[in-house]
């Protein structure tokens, strides 16, 4: 491991002064341009260490959890037909995609000391990114009323829930999230794109860093900003409304008995510190964007000067951490939605403990097969 001197370093072989072409860095020693956009973002070698176990831990935990959770689910016939498990599967389906879209990319970017390369995987990654966190706020927004209408309205959930209403809610999720995702590739387009940069200024091709290197066009911004907030304000809306009703109807039921419901305020508190914990990547991102106007452009500006010869002074810590922070969290929903929505739910912990039985009966059924197999195969004479 580096110390801070060596890091410092390695910090001097980057001049930001390149008398040629003044957007890009003039490397001095053996680090590149991406190498030095990554120590300008990262400046302490101690902390890269730490940001990648936790990296690697989060994007396991998250694929092991929703993968089994979702063999438990597809294996169970009991709970293939209900709109709760069909809604779970859909979430986690997302959740797996935005794992795989953006724990390894930043796991890469940690492990080489370099900053994204922009090329066509930023596009899939900016595409594949977006249209998966879209899919899961809206998901878990008809997994509220859901809820809503088993427990308010159960004589009619049925009736208003059917097969077909179901499939569609389930299409409108993903056209819906897929349609955001082309209107935004397509507006990124119209902006002064900088064809010389080959290196993005961050460790993901998040939205900011994909806008500013297409030139900051300004209605895919707008309209990035626009849709996130009210999708997220749709999501807060829809889940206050439900949650307080089913509390409300919850403590009536137990008004006759001059008692007081203490499991329903629980499970409304629960319900709602889990989901301030899955929606705060996006509560921290909407809100960094509405004070984008005040604060953030002055740190993006100081951020960008160095790649202009206006300064010499290191990014802004106000976008260096939003942006490192961005990163961990991204992965921390993928890995709370299995658990708030899945394991906490009797029959899907039943429907997973079976699948994991039959995993490993089957499995041993395989094994005695290969020894039996070996035996006979040793000794032909015994088989006989």
């Amino acid at each position: 491991m580096m110390t801070t001197t060596e890091t410092h370093n390695l910090a001097e072989q980057c001049d930001w002064f390149s008398e040629g072409n003044r957007t890009e860095p003039r490397v001095t020693g053996r680090l590149d341009a991406a190498s030095c956009l990554f120590l300008s973002i990262v400046p302490n070698e101690q902390a890269i260490p730490a940001l990648i176990c936790v990296s690697v831990l989060l994007t396991l935990f998250s694929l092991l959890v929703n993968g089994l959770i979702l063999f438990g689910l597809e294996w169970s016939e009991d709970l293939s037909w209900e709109p709760r498990c069909a809604f779970l599967k859909n979430l986690i389906l997302s959740d797996l995609m935005q794992t795989v879209t953006f724990g390894p990319a930043v796991i890469r970017s940690l492990v080489q000391r370099r900053t994204m390369e922009f090329s066509a995987w930023c596009y899939i990654q900016y595409f594949a990114g977006t249209t998966s966190i879209f899919v899961s706020l809206v998901t878990i927004t008809c997994m509220a009323l859901e809820r809503y209408l088993y427990v308010c309205h159960a004589i009619h959930y049925l009736a208003v829930l059917t097969q077909v209403r179901l499939r569609l809610s389930l299409s409108f999720i993903w056209v819906y999230s897929i349609s955001i995702g082309i209107v935004n590739m397509v507006l990124l387009h119209t902006g002064a794109g900088q064809k010389n940069d080959q290196v993005t200024r961050g460790l993901l091709c998040e939205p900011d860093m994909v806008e500013q290197h297409m030139g900051y066009p300004r209605a895919a911004a707008v309209f990035r900003k626009l849709t996130g907030s009210c999708t997220l304000l749709l999501c807060l809306l829809v889940h206050a409304f439900s949650y307080l009703r089913m509390y409300r109807d919850a403590c009536n039921a137990v008004v006759p008995f001059n008692a007081d419901n203490v499991t329903a305020r629980k499970t409304v508190l629960f319900y709602c510190g889990m989901l301030f914990l899955q929606l705060l990547p996006l509560l921290l991102k909407v809100t960094s964007d509405a004070l984008w106007e005040v604060e953030g452009t002055v740190a993006m500006m100081a951020r960008s000067s160095q790649f202009q010869g206006v300064t010499k002074t290191a990014p802004s810590v106000t976008a260096v951490v939003l942006h490192v922070s961005l990163l961990v969290m991204l992965i921390v929903p993928p890995c709370i939605n299995p658990l708030v929505y899945g394991l906490r739910n009797a029959d899907t912990r039943r429907a997973l403990r079976r699948s994991l039985r039959w995993l490993w009966d089957t499995g041993v059924r395989g094994v005695e097969g290969m020894r039996v197999r070996d035996v006979m195969h040793r000794n032909p004479a015994r088989g006989a």
